[in-house]
Formats: structure tokens, C-alpha cells, sequence
């Protein structure tokens, strides 16, 4: 069986619902420390929320307590460098918590024991991102295997919190090693981004999240006078044409323009006779580079003293945009993909957020990469098992790349 295989079937077999990690880290522990990996168990959030992130820096073999001789010599990687150069890090990054299952009669097999149907891996967890996870932990155990000097270090951040909240995982683990000073140069998501064929897309930086809660304020009354009361839904109806119609921004070469979307509309009593109050109305921006949160805001807030509306507004801000442009990283895994399988891979922004807003505050060169995620969340989640070991030999390849060795 592949090694790949193997591992992702382990920890698909843990029930790690967020954001419980249910024993998945101290699994990847086990394989990373003997790698000569320092690694830290980071725990965070209320105690009805635990979150477990795992930060794990490759220390050079001198790391492990049982070395052979020449290992042991190994006093770490920068001794593998000329003088005066530079290590750069390249940080490999994903979450071990899974989404809930769904109702389990509707799952062919059991979501937490792996199972093999026509040449897919079923199992929750088994796209997002549990193969990405093993893909590359055993990429870095091939590569250490072939060069155990390499002159490019390397790390993990895992965390159990970014299918839930995501207030206590990655940007937690972020804002401790901005503390500390530690520096990041490069950064690989596992995210699923293939859509037909693993390395057919990466995704190079994703769109800002900003929503906002409008609570558009009437006068209650009766609905056979209206002369009496203030229909609040009839008040912000010319509002809402204005901002469906508005052009935020253009876009630009690699991001679509940002768009402005309502999600829930909240008005009435639920009498068929009464004249609402109030409205309150839920709606998000995806904003690309373009645009900043302050200026959409003032833009909509302009809208709407505009119209003459009382209004109350809230704005919470869920994620920043951002960008990794053709470069080292880029190009790394461009010839990875390519050598592998052929595939010119293409870039894209498009999806919601992910963990990689919080990377890029520390990272310069974050991309994200992993298996096709035709059925990420889905009942009878699954992933094609041909498809596990390609994905392993695109890591490895970026490794060799980024290290001067391909």
C-alpha cells in the first residue's frame, strides 16, 4: 500500500469534528519528530472550545535523540550553506478538523472508516484535507530521505479550528511567531483546489470577507393605514436597487471585481396585518485588491444617508485579501506540476476564504494546492486514491526545487 494511502486512511479514521483534532496531531508528531522536527502543541480557546495547533520546525537531524553517528555530526541545515547565505523556510500548512457528517444514514459507508469504492477513498476528511496532510508529510520523509542536508528549512502549522470560528487556530499560531520573530518565506496551503485533475488549479491568493448586519428602522402599524406607520421593507427597496446596480471595482488581472450580495432579509411580526417595525438586512462583500474595507464602507454608508434612511450598521470583517504574484513559489510549483503531470496549472483567486489570510500577514509567497474538491463538505466525501501519490510528488518536487536541488 502507499505510504500516502496509508497515512490518509489513519487519520481519516479519526472522528475529528471541529474543532476536536481527536489524536491526529500527535499522529503527524510521531512521524515529524524522528525527522529531526521541533514540534509544539499550541492550545487555544474556552474550554468549551478547545482548539489544538501544531507548529513544528525542522531542527536538522541533531534534533532527534537517537541519531546514527553521521547524523549526529549534523548540527543544523545552515551548515549545509555558504557562508553568508540565507535559509529560507517553507512552511507547509493545513487543519486536521473535519465539517460535521451530515446524517449518517445518507453515507454509503461510515464517515470515519476509510473505504474504497471504484477507485476512490471515501471518508470524511478525505479531499479537505486529510490527503493533503499525508501527501505532505511523507513528501518531506522522502525528501530528507534523499537529502538530509537540505539547504532549505522547513515547517508544519496544523490546526483544528478552520472549519469552525477560525479565531483560535492559524491566527493564533501567526501572531505567536510574529512575536517571536520568526520569519516565513514561502507558504503551501493544502487546500483542495484541483477541479478535474490534481495541479490543474492553485489558488495564488484569495478575496477579502466583509459582512455587515442593516437594521432599517420603520413605524410599526397597521396594514389597512399605512398613512399611520413607516414600512421599512418600501423604504430601503430603492436602496437595495442602487446597491445591487453598483460597480464596487473592476477587478484586476487576478482578481474578478468584488461583488456585494444580500443573505438574509429579516422583517414583520408574521401577521399578514401588520406593517413591520423594522428590517434587518444581512449582506458580504468579496473584495479583491481593489478595493479596502474602509472604502466600501463609506461608499455603502453614503448609499444609504443618500436615500434619507435611519439605519443602524455593523460591520465585521472576516478576512483580508490577498496575493502571492508570479514568483519563486509560483514557479516552483508550476514545474513541480508539470513535471508530474503535464499540466500547465492555472491560477485562480476564486472560492471563500482560507487559512491562508492569516499566513500571508507573515508569509510573502503563500499559494494553496491539494486534491479535486468536487465533494468537499458532501455527504460521501471522497478522493481519488490514483491521485494521492502524484499530489505527494508535486510536494516533494517543490521541495527539491525551492532547495536548488531540481
Amino acid at each position: 500500500m502507499s505510504r500516502t494511502l496509508h497515512l490518509t486512511e489513519q487519520l481519516i479514521s479519526r472522528p475529528s469534528v471541529t474543532p476536536d483534532d481527536a489524536g491526529c496531531q500527535a499522529m503527524l508528531i510521531a512521524r515529524l519528530a524522528p525527522l529531526g522536527f521541533e514540534c509544539e502543541t499550541i492550545v487555544s480557546g474556552p474550554d468549551t472550545f478547545r482548539v489544538t495547533n501544531l507548529w513544528a520546525k525542522f531542527k536538522g537531524f541533531s534534533a532527534v535523540a537517537q541519531v546514527s553517528p553521521a547524523q549526529s555530526a549534523i548540527e543544523s541545515i545552515a551548515d549545509s550553506l555558504p557562508a553568508g547565505m540565507a535559509v529560507k523556510t517553507l512552511v507547509f500548512a493545513g487543519h486536521t478538523d473535519v465539517v460535521p457528517t451530515g446524517p449518517l444514514a445518507q453515507w454509503h459507508s461510515p464517515p470515519f472508516s476509510p473505504s474504497h469504492r471504484d477507485g476512490k477513498l471515501y471518508g470524511r476528511g478525505a479531499a479537505d484535507m486529510k490527503s493533503s496532510i499525508a501527501a505532505m508529510v511523507v513528501a518531506v520523509e522522502e525528501f530528507l530521505a534523499a537529502h538530509p542536508r537540505p539547504a532549505l528549512s522547513m515547517a508544519f502549522l496544523i490546526t483544528s479550528d478552520e472549519e469552525g470560528p477560525g479565531t483560535d487556530g492559524t491566527v493564533v499560531v501567526c501572531e505567536q511567531l510574529q512575536a517571536r520573530g520568526e520569519v516565513l518565506d514561502y507558504c503551501i496551503v493544502g487546500e483542495p483546489t484541483s477541479v478535474s485533475q490534481v495541479g490543474d488549479m492553485i489558488k495564488n491568493g484569495r478575496r477579502g470577507t466583509m459582512s455587515g448586519r442593516l437594521t432599517v428602522k420603520g413605524l410599526q402599524g397597521h396594514i389597512a393605514y399605512p398613512h399611520l406607520a413607516r414600512n421599512p421593507i418600501h423604504l430601503f427597496a430603492p436602496t437595495l436597487a442602487e446597491l445591487v446596480a453598483t460597480c464596487w471595482d473592476e477587478g484586476n488581472a487576478f482578481f474578478p471585481a468584488t461583488s456585494w450580495q444580500v443573505s438574509n432579509l429579516h422583517g414583520g411580526t408574521g401577521a399578514s396585518n401588520v406593517i413591520p417595525g423594522e428590517l434587518v438586512v444581512d449582506f458580504n462583500f468579496r473584495f479583491c485588491t481593489e478595493s479596502t474595507p474602509d472604502s466600501l464602507q463609506q461608499r455603502l454608508t453614503a448609499i444609504l444617508d443618500s436615500h434619507g434612511l435611519d439605519y443602524e450598521l455593523k460591520w465585521t470583517i472576516g478576512g483580508l485579501p490577498f496575493l502571492t504574484t508570479p514568483g519563486t513559489l509560483v514557479e516552483a510549483v508550476r514545474g513541480a506540476i508539470l513535471l508530474e503531470t503535464g499540466l500547465q496549472t492555472e491560477l485562480s483567486t476564486t472560492g471563500g476564504t482560507s487559512d491562508g489570510r492569516f499566513i500571508a500577514k507573515i508569509c510573502p509567497q503563500v499559494i494553496e494546492l491539494g486534491p479535486v474538491n468536487a465533494t468537499i463538505h458532501q455527504i460521501n466525501e471522497c478522493v481519488e486514491v490514483a491521485s494521492l501519490d502524484p499530489l505527494k510528488n508535486i510536494y516533494k518536487g517543490v521541495l527539491e526545487r525551492l532547495a536548488g536541488l531540481a
